[in-house]
């Protein structure tokens, strides 16, 4: 068993810590909002007083952020938690940022003591532990850490740091692109007249059987149970739209379904289930885009 921070108590964080928790190992917290710290104190964890305190106390740091902005501000300055490792520490970073986010952390750290490791998978997952954790790093940290990291799911040693962030953004491209295409599949069947239930079955032939059947229920009731905010959806088509054009690919595809996320987002989803983007598509606003 280890001593293990996590720092970032949002809906996933909060289980990751309370999975580890539950697992046997210490558990140190830190979250800008104290109150979301509440429920893990409770149980047993100790709060600490900043990112820096948190790292000060623990074997390994996991940071689980919304975006590259909240990773610089909980893991650099002297509150940080770059500014609180020792020697021997750990910074397991598994919150989905961009490439560059992760190159400018490795520049703050030894080559042992970051792990770049973004989890696919929501708090379904997270609470039951069968994320696909995409670990990026030497071997030597992907060795002490692997037992750990499988205490939330299967683990993917995909490459050095950098890898665990590119194949998260490999892995989100067809979540966003998948349930884009889905949406528009559908409102082109309600278009060209074909009842909504000839459309499912239609579907249940194609390659889109399986997510038209999960998402059917849904669809049909108007409503999207949140597992994964549109907002963070968005974010992340973002960080895959800016990370193919400065590797000079060109994501047609994944370009159109970002716009139908910002564009569900600027109607007022952002803090939906980021499937409520299909009612979006099927209201069949077009010129909204």
């Amino acid at each position: 068993m280890a001593t293990v921070g996590v720092a970032g108590l949002g809906a996933m964080g909060s289980r990751i810590a309370r999975r580890l928790a539950d697992a046997g190992h210490e558990l140190v917290v830190w979250n800008r909002d104290p109150a979301k710290a509440e429920p893990l104190v409770g149980a047993g964890a100790v709060a600490a007083a900043s990112p820096a305190d948190l790292a000060g106390r623990v074997e390994a740091v996991i940071t689980m952020v919304a975006d590259p902005r909240a990773l610089v501000d909980v893991t650099e300055g002297p509150d940080g938690v770059v500014a609180g490792m020792s020697e021997g520490t750990t910074l397991i970073q598994m919150s989905t940022v961009g490439l560059e986010s992760i190159s400018r952390l490795a520049a703050l750290l030894t080559d042992d003591a970051l792990l770049d490791s973004p989890v696919l998978g929501s708090v379904s997952e997270a609470e039951s532990g069968t994320l696909n954790v995409f670990a990026g790093g030497q071997p030597k940290p992907i060795e002490r850490w692997k037992s750990l990291l499988a205490t939330l799911g299967t683990v993917l040693h995909v490459g050095p740091v950098g890898a665990g962030t590119a194949a998260k953004l490999v892995a989100n491209t067809t979540l966003v692109g998948v349930i884009g295409l889905l949406g528009e599949t559908l409102a082109l069947a309600d278009g060209l007249g074909l009842s909504r239930e000839a459309a499912f079955e239609v579907l249940g032939k194609t390659a889109l059987a399986e997510q038209a059947e999960r998402r059917r229920p849904a669809i049909e009731s108007g409503e999207y149970p949140a597992r994964f905010a549109l907002y963070l959806a968005r974010k992340d088509a973002d960080l895959i739209v800016e990370a193919a054009a400065k590797a000079g690919i060109e994501l047609r595809l994944t370009e159109g379904a970002r716009e139908w996320l910002a564009d569900a987002e600027a109607a007022g989803l952002g803090n939906e289930d980021y499937s409520a983007v299909l009612a979006r598509i099927l209201e069949g606003r077009q010129g909204a885009r």
